[in-house]
């Protein structure tokens, strides 16, 4: 791991000069992100053999393995909408739940700690939709979310 780094720094060193030759910063990113794939794909072809890594360099899914839930510390977690959606197919929304109540069940049964202004646009898109009920609580004074 050290040597690769070591490998890394040194390409990185070469290249320098020609990528701070870009006036743009977001160029001279673009530009560093096609290289660093460049090298990973380099890199790949000489483990391509093992059956570890697909074309995405993600780990090959097994049969009976879970696909809900994050297999590797590296990979994504479902986004706001898509565990929304999860949640409208199920009788979650038969009762009104606050906006913070919906993030906590998220963190508790998806591990994805959303925070509530990711929630709060998509779900007053879905009560836009007449997909959810959009009421203020009498308790609290906030809104809270329901079924149609």
């Amino acid at each position: 791991m050290n040597r690769q780094i070591e490998k890394l720094k040194k390409q990185l060193t070469e290249i320098a000069e020609v990528v701070n030759s870009f006036q743009s910063e977001a160029v001279q990113v673009r530009v560093v992100d096609r290289l660093l794939d460049e090298i990973m794909d380099g890199e790949r072809v000489e483990t391509e053999g093992s059956e570890i890594f697909n074309k995405r360099s993600r780990r090959l899914r097994f049969a009976g393995e879970d696909e809900s839930r994050p297999s590797e510390p590296g990979r994504k977690k479902p986004g706001a909408t898509k565990v929304l959606n999860q949640l409208m197919a199920s009788d979650f929304f038969a009762l009104p739940h606050s906006i913070s109540a919906i993030a906590d069940y998220c963190k508790n049964n998806f591990d994805s700690d959303f925070k509530t202004s990711e929630l709060s646009g998509i779900l007053l898109k879905l009560a836009k939709e007449n997909k959810l009920k959009r009421e203020r609580s009498n308790e609290n004074n906030r809104f809270e979310y329901v079924a149609v």
